[in-house]
Order: C-alpha cells, then sequence, then structure tokens
C-alpha cells in the first residue's frame, strides 16, 4: 500500500468465546447466560466424556466422568436445559464433539425446531474433526472409513438444510498440545480437510459450482504457542496454503470460498502449575499472534484460564481471559489499519520455510494414501510422540526456557492461590443424580417410539443412507446418548487407534544415570522390572501416559502400555498376567479419586494390593491427600516436568516394594533428581 492510499476501513471484532460447560445443563446454562450477559458474543460448549463418546450416565465406563470436562447431555430434555431462554436463530454456538457429533447436531436442531427457529438461521460449529481424535484427543468411537462417513453424512445435511452451519472444523489445536511442530500442525491439518474434501466430492451430490460452498463452510480450530513469530507467520501460511489448495486441487474459483476461516484458542500446554500467575501473560503473547495479522486473524477466539494446569476454572476465571480479548479489541486501536506485517522480509522468510516443509509432509501423507492411511498405519501418531518427547527433553536440559519451572524457580507465595477455592470442583453427588434422572427420563417417555426411531437410524447406518434425519428423529422420540451410540456400534464396530509407543519410537533424552539405576534395581529383584501403564475411564488425553511409558522404556523398564479406554478390572488384569512391579495411572479428566480407588480396590482383591501405584494427572492438593491416604505410593502433577526424576522415584518406590535394601551408591544426579521430585511432592 502507498502513503497515498485510503486506510481500509476498520475491521469488525473476533468473536469473543469462552470454552465452558461443566456437571449438569442446568448449572452449565446459568453459566452461559452469565458469560453473555458479561459481554461475550458466542458460545464454545464443552461436554463431559460420556457425552463425547456415545454413553449414557449410568454405563459402567461412565463410572468418574459425567460432568466432569464438560456438560453430560443424555438426551433432548438436557439440550433444551442447556439452552433454555438462550434464541438458537441469533446464537452463534461452537460445540466441541466429533465422533457423537451427528447426535449432538440433531439434539440441537431438535431443539431449534421447538424453539421454532428456522434450521437456515442456525448459526454456528460442530468441529466433527475425527483424525485428530485418533491422533490426539481420544474420543474416537468408530473404525476411521465409517467415522468418515458420519462426517460426511453431517456436510451434506448442513448444506442442505443449515447452509449457515459450519458442519466440519479441522482441528490442529489438539495436535500442537500432543506436540506437534508448526510443519506438522500445517500438514496434518491440511492433509484432514483433504480426506474430508475428497470424500464428499466422491459421493457425486454436488456439481464443481456447487462443491466451492461446501468448501466455502469448512472452517479450522488452531492452537497459538509461546514462540510468537513463528505462530504468526504459521497462521500467514495457513491462509496462502488454504487459497492454494483450494485453487489448485478441488478448482474453486470463487475467493470468498477459498478463504482460511478459523477459531483459535491458544495454548494449554504451555501453561504451568509453578508459578501460575505467569500463565497471564503467555495467553496474551498467544493471542498477539493470531489477532495482530489482519490478513490472518482469527474469527473466533477462545482463551484458556491462568489455573487450567491446576484445575477446573472458576467463572471468574473465565471471567478475567474473555476481559483480556474485550481489552485488546475495544481498548487499542488494533483494528483500524491493515495488516502490519505485510512487505516484511523476515515475516514472508519465515512463512515461505513453513510452507515448504507443509507441503513436504503432506506429500508424504499423500503418498501413504492420505490421511486415513498415515492414521492407520500409525505414521502420524508416532511423528507427534517423538515430537513431544523433543520438546519434553528440551525442558529437562534447560535448552527450551520455562519461567518459573527450569529457570527462576524462586518466588514469592501467590495470593491467586491461596486459600481454599482457587478451582472449581463438580461433586460426585452429580453423577448419581444424573443416573437416577435418565433412568426416570426412560421410564417416562413413549418406550415403542423410541425403539422404532433406533430401528430407522440402525436401517440407515446399514444401508448407507444418511443418519441426520433418523437421528433428529432419534432425538425426537427420546432416544438417549448412549443408545445412539450403541446402535451405531452394532453396525461400525468400536476402533483401538495406534498408541504411537511402538519398539520403532526413538528418543534419546533417557539419562545414562538413571539407566544404570534400572539396571541396578533388576540386578536386585533378579529380573528386569516391569512397569504397567493404564488410562482408565474415558479419559482420551494420552500424552502423559505416551511419555512416561517411552521414557521408562528407555530407561530400561520392561513397559505395558495398551492405550485409552481402559476399564479397571483390564488394567488390573494386565498387571496381573504381566507380573507388574508397579502400575501407573494416567488421568487428566478429574475422575481420578473414583477410578483410582476402584482400581486399587480391585488389585486389593485380586491380591495385588503389594504391587504400589503411580498416578498422574491434574490433581488438585486436597484430592492427591485422599489419593495417598488410598495407599497410591506417588502422585506427578504437570509441576513433574522432569520424566528422568519420575524415573528415579518409581525405582526408589519398587525398591521398597520388593523389600530390597536400598542401594548403598546411587548416582549422584539420579539422587539430586529423586531428591529434587520428592522435594516438589512435599
Amino acid at each position: 500500500m502507498s502513503l497515498d492510499q485510503p486506510r481500509p476501513p476498520s475491521d469488525k471484532p473476533w468473536i469473543f468465546r469462552t470454552y465452558a460447560g461443566h456437571s449438569t445443563a442446568e448449572e452449565s446454562n446459568r453459566l452461559y447466560r452469565n458469560n453473555l450477559a458479561k459481554g461475550q458474543t458466542g458460545l464454545s460448549v464443552a461436554f463431559d466424556l460420556p457425552t463425547q463418546t456415545g454413553y449414557d450416565p449410568d454405563h459402567a465406563l461412565a463410572r468418574g466422568e459425567v460432568g466432569k470436562v464438560g456438560v453430560s447431555i443424555a438426551h433432548v430434555g438436557d439440550m433444551r436445559a442447556l439452552f433454555r431462554d438462550i434464541p438458537l436463530a441469533e446464537m452463534n454456538t461452537s460445540m466441541t464433539i466429533n465422533a457423537t457429533a451427528a447426535w449432538l447436531l440433531a439434539l440441537y436442531a431438535a431443539v431449534a425446531d421447538e424453539q421454532g427457529a428456522p434450521r437456515a438461521a442456525l448459526q454456528g460449529t460442530t468441529q466433527n474433526d475425527i483424525i485428530k481424535e485418533y491422533l490426539s484427543r481420544g474420543t474416537y468411537v468408530f473404525p476411521p472409513a465409517h467415522s468418515m462417513r458420519l462426517v460426511k453424512d453431517v456436510i451434506l445435511f448442513t448444506t442442505a438444510q443449515m447452509p449457515k452451519w459450519n458442519p466440519t472444523n479441522v482441528c490442529s489445536y489438539h495436535l500442537q498440545e500432543a506436540g506437534a511442530t508448526p510443519t506438522q500442525e500445517l500438514a496434518y491439518a491440511l492433509a484432514t480437510a483433504i480426506a474430508v474434501l475428497d470424500t464428499v466430492k466422491a459421493s457425486g451430490v454436488f456439481s464443481d459450482a456447487a462443491f466451492g460452498e461446501v468448501v466455502g463452510r469448512v472452517s479450522f480450530f488452531v492452537n497459538a504457542g509461546m514462540r510468537f513469530v513463528t505462530e504468526l507467520c504459521k497462521m500467514r501460511a495457513f491462509c496462502e496454503l488454504w487459497d492454494e489448495l483450494t485453487l489448485e486441487r478441488y478448482g474453486v474459483t470463487d475467493a470468498r470460498h477459498r478463504r482460511f476461516r478459523y477459531g483459535v484458542q491458544v495454548n494449554s500446554l504451555g501453561l504451568t502449575e509453578q508459578q501460575p500467575e505467569n500463565n497471564v501473560y503467555r495467553i496474551l503473547i498467544e493471542m498477539l499472534a493470531v489477532v495482530l495479522s489482519r490478513n490472518a486473524r482469527a474469527r473466533a477466539v477462545q482463551l484458556p484460564a491462568w489455573n487450567e494446569a491446576l484445575g477446573l476454572p472458576r467463572p471468574w476465571d473465565q471471567q478475567w481471559s474473555l476481559r483480556m480479548q474485550q481489552v485488546m479489541a475495544y481498548e487499542t486501536d488494533l483494528l483500524e489499519y491493515g495488516d502490519l506485517f505485510d512487505g516484511s522480509r523476515e515475516v514472508q522468510r519465515k512463512v515461505d520455510e513453513l510452507k515448504a516443509a507443509a507441503r513436504a509432509e503432506l506429500a508424504v501423507i499423500e503418498a501413504m494414501g492420505g490421511a486415513i492411511p498415515a492414521v492407520e498405519s500409525g505414521y502420524m501418531k508416532r511423528a507427534l510422540v517423538e515430537s513431544n518427547a523433543r520438546r519434553i527433553a528440551g525442558i529437562e536440559s534447560g535448552g527450551q526456557v520455562v519461567v518459573g519451572v527450569n529457570r527462576w524457580r524462586e518466588t514469592e507465595p501467590s495470593p491467586l492461590t491461596a486459600g481454599e477455592g482457587s478451582v472449581l470442583t463438580v461433586p460426585e453427588q452429580v453423577e448419581t443424580d444424573a443416573i437416577a434422572k435418565i433412568r426416570a427420563w426412560r421410564e417416562a417417555r413413549d418406550g415403542r417410539a423410541a425403539a422404532a426411531a433406533l430401528e430407522a437410524l440402525r436401517t440407515a447406518a446399514r444401508e448407507g443412507g444418511n443418519v441426520m434425519e433418523p437421528s433428529i428423529a432419534c432425538a425426537k422420540a427420546g432416544v438417549t446418548t448412549g443408545e445412539w451410540g450403541e446402535a451405531l456400534r452394532e453396525i461400525f464396530g468400536q476402533y483401538r487407534a495406534p498408541t504411537g509407543v511402538t519398539p520403532e519410537t526413538r528418543t534419546e533424552a533417557a539419562d545414562r544415570e538413571v539407566r544404570l539405576m534400572v539396571a541396578e534395581l533388576a540386578a536386585r529383584l533378579g529380573e528386569q522390572p516391569r512397569l504397567t501403564v493404564g488410562k482408565p475411564g474415558l479419559d482420551g488425553h494420552s500424552n502423559g501416559a505416551e511419555q512416561i511409558s517411552l521414557r521408562a522404556r528407555d530407561v530400561g523398564f520392561d513397559v505395558t502400555y495398551d492405550g485409552i479406554r481402559q476399564t479397571p478390572a483390564e488394567i488390573v488384569e494386565k498387571a496381573r498376567a504381566t507380573g507388574a512391579h508397579v502400575v501407573g495411572l494416567s488421568v487428566l479428566s478429574g475422575s481420578h479419586v473414583p477410578l483410582v480407588r476402584e482400581v486399587t480396590a480391585r488389585m486389593r482383591l485380586e491380591g495385588l494390593g503389594h504391587i504400589p501405584v503411580v498416578v498422574g494427572g491434574i490433581v488438585p492438593p486436597d484430592d492427591e491427600l485422599a489419593l495417598r491416604n488410598m495407599g497410591v505410593a506417588a502422585v506427578y502433577t504437570p509441576k513433574d516436568y522432569a520424566l528422568d526424576a519420575i524415573m528415579a522415584d518409581i525405582v526408589r518406590i519398587v525398591d521398597k516394594a520388593a523389600g530390597a535394601p536400598p542401594p548403598e551408591t546411587k548416582p549422584a544426579a539420579g539422587r539430586a533428581r529423586a531428591k529434587g521430585a520428592a522435594a516438589r511432592r512435599a
């Protein structure tokens, strides 16, 4: 732009959201209405894990998970309560839902019909990105091909009946949370979009002109980390690559349909339990990367809260993050100017570098046959596990500085975390009440109508029909989330994705002295020490379990890790069958107390009470005390980032449990790490 050209008109603010929902539909509705009154301009609904994976609150796998990481929605009555006094024809609603996206959208459409809201007026987004679930978040249900068919059904339905709705929100957010590099985030997200669009195009429903409308409704949900310049350039690279891809691969000539439309939640992976007040600065810096560049500006932003590494944020914590957005949009002059980075040689050089690397990685995936074969082979998952291992090793070594964690750890006591109630807790009574309510719901509905609607759904699934209208009919007949999920499980089957922890997965991070400690332990035991790593419940956030499994194997443990979604009974049986010397449980959903209680109780019943149990996850101090009172030997939270220290600690725990005398001489580094870990727990 020359100096004599007029300045472009002011940009509109992005949609302000907070990712919210917990316990019951009634409580979440109250939270939403309060947030909207505070100036939030869109809703972003968090669902609990049973809802995300297609189980009712009274299913055995839902034990301990109801209402924990989001709101429990078991039927249309819950969805009705969730949006009571919120006019859906006027609201922009984002729903973070993937495997069961078709069902939650059906419930939403059913409630909109009740409100008299025209379907053509509904605005919002279903995330509906199943591929990243196999790679990072773990709330998949069905095999990839069947899951992709459900994604296609949602797209065909919304294109015809809800043209303002974004039916697929390709989500690279969780890829970065699982350790993805900027190159991987670009390449894997674009590979996912290609898989979706190729599937829809192959249906033959759309002409070339109409297909442009489908492309134009694909949106993205991305992540922004602390490397500010790189993240800003990544977003500009996303915009340019998407424009090229949609024009060259799909022949979309209308520039409006080639626009890269994205929302963002900035990085939660980098939020620290230590000195959590520093997280406020991190969140602000990460937000700048997605709002400063007008040509690559997010159209919706939701920010985590400063205390997410401690537990579930309270309404005040979410308000603080909302105010950060409002100050940026309304108190600064940011929106009055064109793009501040056009013409920057440094920015363009980095953008070109990222685009070239992403194209190269995309070519590798394409050579495998696309994103689905790359998922099924384990290639993409293994690459993320290795990237995350390198990230953790950088923090451990000090090469990647994290303020308050591996440098400048001395701190004044934080008034933000003083006293009681620094995070929100969901009482166990929520689950008990939900079980009673859903049983009463089933008794009160017309059972014959529900059965008939479910049979129509099975027929559509079996015969290749679109499942959306039968799903809406199920919603109106009172069918429950678990019944919908079970009906499709009968037709499609279930799936277990690769763990990414294989003999081919490599890391060179393990400390030589810790390897020696494990070797000495093996000599004392007379056999290789065996660790069983378990993910009880429905929690699919497997990053910690993967990294512990990988490092434990590298230092010399014989490790058994079978992936996510294991019942306590399965974990205990695996420990018995493998002759485990220690069991490690990973839970990040907030359900650690009931799930660990069940595992330890089963171990005692099976005569395995002598095997020590250690736990990792986001565990508040009071819950850590409760776990220790159950007999848990150690609890590791996000502050315990040094994996070698954890390994040294587990050696000590196994030593003590086995009754072996402690080694007379431990390597100095190992002693220091073990001492440090013990001091942090104390």
